[in-house]
């Protein structure tokens, strides 16, 4: 998918041949015509749906059919938010109200774990063998079940595949662990600051990756200075444990989290412009730090966060969390909205 070329995904309730939109180019229109003889059409989460005024259908993805006036241009645009002021008036939109196949949410998830905007588009394939008819055109054939299960599968397959002892400014007395996904996605990693002590709550901090605020010192965030400070307060405490797991932008990736900003300097904040994208406020998920947690025999913490949804999310991984632990720090004039944001539509305690 991020190469821009097809996927067939096949469900219980029929096949498709999908591409992913941003990526999609004029020939590729023309290859779902020629290989399928069936319509196009755009598959759309309900939340980027809303922003095109599509009415609402009930369902959490839907689909869009795609009319002849609608070239791979307009249909890039249809799925990015950034050119929304520039190309306004794009509808009206028709809709299939029905409920969507099972390989419409496939195909977006797929865009998902791309890290590509959350949008694709398809033809419904012919025949009754999906696998028999991609292996003809050497294309990718995938289950819309092993897609929507990808996620609880990788999970269950982190192991541990290297640790070392790199001293910290501020902890000098640290080891950095990595786990890796069976599947060989990215890896997330422990920094375990001295030895703490497994029956006991250990002091923890998760903490996603976050590019312009860890590296670059972006002035956005909060990040750079959540994670500086967490390593100083937990060495502070004798020992505890900080998860960096690799979920950039609450999960949409780095790249999409540049769109975000983008739609921030347009006037939205930062949850609109997640929904603006099409993704929901948050698409992290707690269960690599909860397996990890307990890979190193950690069944209990001491939790730094100020995110109720953190506490909530752990919980229900199994991780009981003893404590909350604040973890704030005073805003600059280029992040004070965004934390103002956090407080009153997210809940942080700030």
């Amino acid at each position: 998918m991020r190469r821009g070329l097809p996927v067939v995904v096949d469900g219980p309730d029929g096949a498709s041949l999908v591409f992913p939109a941003e990526l999609l180019r004029d020939a590729d229109l023309t290859l779902l015509a020629k290989e399928t003889g069936a319509d196009p059409y755009l598959i759309l989460t309900a939340e980027r749906a809303n922003v095109l005024h599509v009415l609402p259908s009930g369902h959490d993805v839907q689909l869009v059919p795609v009319k002849d006036r609608f070239d791979a241009e307009t249909i890039r645009s249809l799925a990015d938010p950034t050119q929304d002021l520039t190309r306004p008036l794009r509808g009206p939109f028709d809709q299939i109200k029905e409920r969507p196949p099972a390989y419409a949410a496939a195909a977006v998830a797929l865009c998902k774990f791309a890290h590509l905007l959350p949008a694709a588009v398809g033809a419904i394939i012919p025949g009754t063998k999906p696998s028999s008819w991609a292996a003809k055109r050497e294309l990718l054939c995938i289950a819309a079940d092993d897609v929507t299960g990808y996620e609880a599968e990788a999970v269950s397959g982190l192991e541990q595949v290297a640790s070392a002892r790199v001293p910290l400014g501020g902890a000098e007395d640290t080891r950095l662990i990595a786990f890796r996904p069976r599947d060989g996605g990215r890896e997330h990693y422990a920094i375990v600051v001295g030895d703490p002590t497994r029956g006991q709550p250990v002091l923890t901090r998760l903490h996603s990756e976050c590019f312009t605020g860890d590296l670059l010192g972006s002035l956005k965030c909060d990040c750079g200075d959540q994670l500086r400070g967490a390593i100083q307060a937990i060495a502070k405490a004798g020992g505890g444990v900080l998860l960096y797991m690799m979920q950039e932008g609450r999960g949409i990736g780095l790249i999409n989290k540049l769109r975000a900003y983008r739609l921030q300097d347009q006037g939205h904040d930062t949850i609109e412009a997640n929904l603006r994208l099409g993704f929901g406020a948050d698409e992290r998920l707690f269960e690599p730090a909860a397996e990890m947690l307990r890979l190193l025999g950690i069944s209990k913490v001491r939790l730094m966060t100020n995110n109720p949804d953190k506490v909530d999310g752990l919980a229900t991984c199994g991780i009981e969390v003893v404590d909350r632990v604040a973890h704030a720090f005073p805003p600059n004039a280029h992040n004070e909205q965004y934390l103002q944001t956090k407080k009153k539509r997210s809940g942080h305690f700030l």
